[in-house]
C-alpha cells in the first residue's frame, strides 16, 4: 500500500514523501495514529496543496529540536544509586530513570528518544544521545553517583 508520510517516521521517511508500506502496518498502525494518509488520487491532490504548510511545521519542529538539544547538551544530571564493592549498583540505571531525572528538570522527553544501548550498571560519567528529530540528537551528560556519597 502507498501511504504519504504526514510527520517524520525513523527507518521510514520523512515528512511528505509518498512511501510503499505492508497493508498490515498502515491499517494497523501507521492510519489509526494519524501519521500518514493513503495515497489515492484526492489525497495526492489536496496534499499538494499542504506540502507548504507541513514544510513550515516541519521546520519549526526541527527549530525546537535544535533549541532543545542546546539546553540538553548544557545539562548535567546526577542520579543516585545504592551501590555495594567496587561500584556495581543493585540494579541498574535505565532509560526511565533519565526520564524521570529529565522531568524533575522541567524536561518532557519520552524514554524511546533516549538512546541507552545497555541499561547503567556501575558507577560513573556517561554521556547519552537523546534523539530529539530525525536528524537532530543531543548529549546529554550524566553521573551515577553512589547513595552514600550524597549529603
Amino acid at each position: 500500500m502507498e501511504v504519504i508520510l504526514k510527520e517524520d517516521i525513523a527507518k521510514l521517511g520523512q515528512m511528505g514523501e509518498v512511501v510503499r508500506v505492508r497493508d498490515g502496518y498502515a491499517r494497523n498502525f501507521l492510519l489509526p495514529r494519524g501519521m500518514v494518509l493513503i495515497a489515492n488520487k484526492k489525497n495526492l491532490r489536496a496534499f499538494e496543496h499542504e506540502k507548504q504548510v507541513i514544510a513550515a511545521k516541519r521546520d519549526r519542529l526541527v527549530k525546537q529540536a535544535q533549541t532543545l538539544a542546546e539546553r540538553l547538551s548544557a545539562l548535567s544530571l546526577v542520579i543516585p544509586a545504592k551501590t555495594g564493592e567496587e561500584g556495581r549498583l543493585f540494579g541498574s540505571v535505565t532509560n526511565m530513570d533519565i526520564e524521570k531525572a529529565l522531568r524533575e528538570k522541567g524536561f518532557e522527553i519520552e524514554r524511546r528518544k533516549i538512546q541507552l544501548a545497555d541499561p547503567i550498571k556501575t558507577v560513573g560519567d556517561y554521556e547519552i544521545p537523546v534523539r530529539l528529530a530525525i536528524d537532530v540528537t543531543a548529549t546529554l551528560k550524566l553521573a551515577v553517583v553512589s547513595e552514600e556519597d550524597q549529603p
